[in-house]
């Protein structure tokens, strides 16, 4: 009788914890795994890294357009691959949504990574997988912190334009409180989100999305809107797509020169600059302008955590053949 209660009991635990399992919402990260590959590709970390290296001694700047690929992918859907998909005659994908036209690169980077790791381990290793990949070997390679990714997650087989263009990512014209809510959206918090900011310290941006914040507003250093104001004129369509760097003090090394430049109201984006701007972020911004261990430290915590938003794993989706397309 006694060995009979304690089964039920623990059968009903046991569907409780499925319960909460299958419903916590945002995240469905208990498959995946830092060893998943180990035994099925062993030789997948050296050759994204090869491939990513020889990118970024080509071009220092596509390092963070794979980090910032990894980020659009994992806000929109969750980390599934879907903003790699071209569009088909069944759905227009994310390539051309708002936030990406003319704006993220790195698609050909990806197209070289995989077809090196299909010679290597031909239908194991997914495209989701290997932008998450990506994106830790460029943060590496340009000075930053390192980390054991998890992988096992899975392609999606569509895309969404509308999805893409539905608000979910932060745009460089958000304030504070409206970035803070998109981020929690996805599971992270507000340190997170700082610390993912500083991914700003690497990279460009195009004129369009800083044009009013040097023209038009005041918490910027004046003499720093001037040197932007010089390679971005104040008409719309002029000049729109000429580049600035994000950082200029270390425009590629990982570093938290970011804040510091945060801190001297030298924010390039509006986005940028409401994390220092008399608002509830200012302490974090003070603390990682100070110490680049603290500061790696969250960013690798946030990162992990941004790599856990719903991914598709099991026997969800599907190992695409090409990054570009569904099977």
């Amino acid at each position: 009788m006694a060995s009979s209660t304690r089964f039920s009991f623990c059968s009903i635990l046991v569907i409780f914890m499925l319960g909460v399992l299958v419903n916590f919402p945002g995240r469905s990260s208990a498959q995946l795994s830092t060893n998943f590959y180990s035994g099925s590709c062993p030789k997948l970390f050296t050759t994204v890294k090869s491939v990513v290296q020889s990118a970024i001694s080509n071009e220092n700047r596509i390092g963070a357009s794979l980090l910032r690929l990894h980020f659009h992918d994992c806000f929109v859907n969750g980390c599934d691959g879907s903003v790699l998909l071209d569009d088909t005659s069944s759905f227009t994908g994310e390539k051309t949504a708002g936030p990406n036209n003319n704006s993220l690169r790195g698609f050909d980077v990806v197209d070289k990574i995989k077809t090196q790791v299909e010679k290597a381990c031909p239908g194991v290793v997914s495209c989701a997988d290997i932008v998450t990949i990506a994106a830790r070997d460029s943060v590496v390679i340009l000075g930053g912190p390192s980390w054991s990714v998890k992988l096992g997650r899975r392609d999606a087989k569509t895309a969404s334009l509308d999805d893409a263009n539905s608000g979910v990512l932060p745009a460089p014209t958000n304030d504070l409180s409206d970035i803070i809510t998109k981020f929690q959206a996805q599971g992270l918090s507000t340190t997170d989100m700082v610390a993912l900011s500083g991914a700003h310290t690497i990279g460009k941006a195009r004129c369009t999305v800083f044009r009013d914040h040097i023209y038009n507003e005041t918490n910027i250093d004046a003499s720093f809107a001037k040197t932007r104001q010089n390679n971005c004129p104040s008409t719309s369509g002029s000049g729109d797509n000429n580049l600035a760097p994000l950082d200029t003090q270390t425009t590629n090394a990982f570093d938290p020169k970011y804040f510091q430049n945060l801190i001297n109201k030298k924010g390039l984006l509006h986005s940028d600059q409401e994390l220092f701007n008399g608002g509830s972020t200012d302490s974090l911004v003070k603390k990682y302008s100070a110490s680049a261990k603290t500061f790696n430290a969250d960013f690798v915590k946030a990162m992990i955590k941004m790599g856990d938003i719903k991914p598709l794993t099991g026997s969800q989706g599907e190992i695409r053949k090409n990054c570009r397309k569904p099977n």
